[in-house]
């Protein structure tokens, strides 16, 4: 294992921030670009050395899926039998002519359902329609940034949708078993680690997000040593940022902040290695981009996107949540959210752009309140205390919510 080293860098190193290229440009972006600027609680100028797993100790730190807004079904009311006058029985034979000359649309807002032939004097058709359910109508969460060309918003639901058929070509198997040298608590020390260097450098989440899925695919594939992991996650933050940032940092600076523990060649090769066990196929959907979609559904305050932005970034570190899909995670990750801030449940929006019913999102929002509520490591401290700060609106330390409570909420919901 590399040496642990507490020595700061002497030299000030100019912060390199950027946005990646993001799907879409939520109505708090500004907000949250506010959030990525390092907190006063991370090293001022230049990153921190560490070594991976030689410092346990950290000190350390809108939204999606819009799509044409359902019409509400009307109730077309039945027609009454009996006499009827000449004119209307003509007027009403002359309506059906047309109506069936025109196939009927697709979106039509109500449905026949059948065609009854009816004597009268004279004869004449009359449609009896079904009563439509009521459904309460979606709203059309990007009809209010058509004009912003950064939103993509003509096409958002169809790229989120589109983003969920592919995650399934991503889902993650339980890897740990075919790994001989590592073990879950050292992938988590080095994902609490990933997180510091996202802060340091004033990364993107989505890089964060990113790198962490590049790694858990890459050991699906690959055994590695553990004097090798903390490389494996070096190089998937550089592999990342050139993917999401604007200006991504250099290769040097992800040696100088292994502490020197490896070489620029061996930088260098691990980056081919990775991209080419992955075929270069690195879009993979990442669960940040659903959640600042969800939030956006649920038109939630930057509060509540980071309270759930908290929960789903504590996941990372958790190997027991690899396997799950990443909207399915977000998801449930928003809910908690929402019931914590005692903002309600799940809405007709959120279910129509997010294809998730609250029975769906039932089991995992219990573990994730257990994750909060329960699982605390002494030893990894990175994420708690990056929302501990009030950037964050120090949802670290909010009220967390009982088992029982929670399932009461979710009962109403």
């Amino acid at each position: 294992m590399p040496p642990a080293r507490s020595s700061k860098a002497s030299a000030g190193r100019q912060a390199r921030s950027g946005r990646g290229a993001a799907l879409e440009k939520a109505p708090s972006d500004k907000e949250e670009i506010s959030q990525a600027k390092r907190s006063p609680t991370s090293p001022q100028g230049a990153p921190r050395k560490r070594s991976a797993f030689g410092d346990l100790t950290n000190a350390h730190q809108a939204p999606g899926c819009g799509g044409k807004k359902e019409p509400e079904r009307a109730i077309a009311k039945k027609a009454s039998k009996g006499s009827t006058a000449p004119s209307v029985a003509k007027h009403n034979h002359s309506y059906l002519r047309k109506s069936l000359d025109k196939a009927p649309s697709q979106d039509s807002p109500a449905k026949l359902s059948h065609v009854v032939k009816e004597k009268v004097d004279p004869p004449v058709v009359v449609e009896v329609v079904a009563a439509a359910e009521l459904v309460a109508p979606a709203e059309d969460v990007d009809k209010g940034q058509l004009d912003d060309p950064y939103a993509s918003a003509e096409y958002a639901k169809d790229i989120f949708e589109y983003m969920q058929e592919r995650e399934k070509s991503f889902l993650l198997q339980d890897y740990m078993k075919s790994q001989p040298d590592i073990t879950t608590d050292m992938r988590a020390i080095l994902v609490d680690w990933m997180v510091e260097v996202q802060e340091n450098f004033e990364l993107t989440h989505e890089t964060l997000y990113l790198a962490v899925k590049l790694m858990d695919h890459y050991l699906v594939q690959v055994e590695a040593m553990r004097d090798k992991l903390q490389l494996i996650g070096s190089t998937t933050i550089l592999i990342a940022s050139k993917f999401e940032e604007r200006c991504p940092p250099c290769l040097d600076d992800f040696l100088y902040i292994c502490d020197d523990a490896y070489q620029r060649e061996e930088l260098l090769d691990m980056e081919r290695g990775i991209l080419q066990t992955l075929h270069f196929d690195i879009n993979i959907p990442i669960a940040y981009r659903f959640l600042r979609r969800f939030a956006k559904c649920a038109r939630a305050t930057m509060e509540t996107l980071t309270l759930a932005r908290f929960i789903c970034e504590l996941t990372l570190q958790d190997y027991a949540f690899v396997q799950e899909g990443a909207s399915r995670l977000a998801a449930s990750c928003l809910l908690l959210a929402l019931v914590m801030k005692n903002l309600g449940g799940w809405n007709p929006t959120l279910q129509h752009y997010s294809g998730y019913r609250v029975p769906d999102l039932l089991p995992l929002v219990r573990r994730l309140n257990f994750l909060l509520v329960c699982g605390q490591d002494d030893r990894l401290k990175a994420v708690r205390n990056k929302y501990s700060h009030r950037v964050f609106f120090e949802v670290a330390q909010m009220e967390l919510v009982s088992m029982r409570a929670l399932e009461e909420a979710l009962q109403q919901s």
